[in-house]
C-alpha cells in the first residue's frame, strides 16, 4: 500500500537509443516528408556508420546511468516490506504479461490471421442492434437477449446457419494463411491437429452451435448483470 511499480526506477536507455532521441529532431528537421518508419530506419543507419569513438560516448553514457539506477533501484526495494515486494513483482509480472499478450495480437493482426467465427448470437446482435430499442449499448444488448430467448428454432435457424457458413469460411481462410506462416518460417503460429475442428455429421454440427450459442447466451447475462449492479 502507498508504493506503486510506478515509483520503480526506469531502466536507462541503450547506447543506440540515447542516440536515437538525441539526433531525432535534427533527423526529422531534414527529413520532413519520411514516415516515422523510413526515419527510424534512417537515424538506424546512421548509427551503424557512426565511428566507434563516437560510439563509444554514448556507450559511456549509459554506463553512468546504469550505474546510478542500481543506486536508485537498491534504495527503492529498501524500503519495501516484505509483502509490497511480493505484490509489486506479482503487478509487474502481469504487466509483462499483459504486454506480451497485445504484441502476440498485434503480430497477428499484421500477419493477417483470419478472424475467428461468429456464433449464431452474435450474428443475430450484429444484424439487430442498430433497430433495437434502448438507450445505452447495454440496454439494447438486454432487449436483443430478450428477444433471441423467446425466438423458435425455426425462427434462429437461419442464424445457425450463417453460424456454421463463417465456420466453413474460416476454417478455408486459415489454411491458406497456415500454408503461408510455413513458408515464411513461422511454424510457431500453426495450429496443432489438436486444435483442428474435427468433422461433424449436421446433427452434431446443429446441437454443438446450439451449444455455443447457449454460451453466448449465457456471457452476454453475466456481462448484463454486471452492467446493472
Amino acid at each position: 500500500r502507498g508504493i506503486s511499480s510506478d515509483e520503480r526506477p526506469k531502466r536507462p536507455l541503450t547506447a543506440y537509443f540515447r542516440f536515437m532521441k538525441e539526433n531525432h529532431p535534427a533527423f526529422r528537421q531534414r527529413n520532413p516528408e519520411m514516415s516515422n518508419v523510413e526515419l527510424v530506419k534512417k537515424i538506424a543507419g546512421a548509427w551503424k556508420e557512426l565511428p566507434a569513438s563516437q560510439k563509444q560516448v554514448y556507450e559511456e553514457a549509459r554506463k553512468t546511468d546504469w550505474q546510478r539506477y542500481e543506486e536508485q533501484l537498491a534504495a527503492y526495494k529498501a524500503q519495501l516490506t516484505p509483502a509490497q515486494a511480493v505484490a509489486l513483482k506479482e503487478e509487474r509480472k502481469k504487466r509483462l504479461a499483459k504486454r506480451r499478450s497485445f504484441r502476440a495480437k498485434r503480430e497477428l493482426t499484421v500477419l493477417g490471421k483470419p478472424k475467428r467465427p461468429r456464433s449464431s448470437f452474435n450474428i443475430f446482435v450484429s444484424e439487430n442492434f442498430q433497430e433495437s430499442e434502448g438507450l445505452t449499448p447495454v440496454a439494447k444488448l438486454k432487449q436483443l437477449f430478450d428477444t433471441w430467448q423467446k425466438l423458435s428454432s425455426s425462427q434462429k435457424q437461419p442464424y445457425l446457419q450463417l453460424a456454421e457458413d463463417d465456420k466453413v469460411r474460416y476454417e478455408n481462410e486459415m489454411k491458406s494463411w497456415e500454408a503461408k506462416m510455413v513458408e515464411l518460417g513461422r511454424e510457431d503460429l500453426i495450429r496443432s491437429k489438436n486444435q483442428r475442428p474435427k468433422k461433424k455429421t449436421a446433427e452434431t454440427a446443429k446441437k454443438s452451435e446450439t451449444g455455443k450459442a447457449s454460451s453466448h447466451e449465457n456471457k452476454a447475462k453475466l456481462k448484463l448483470k454486471k452492467s446493472e449492479e
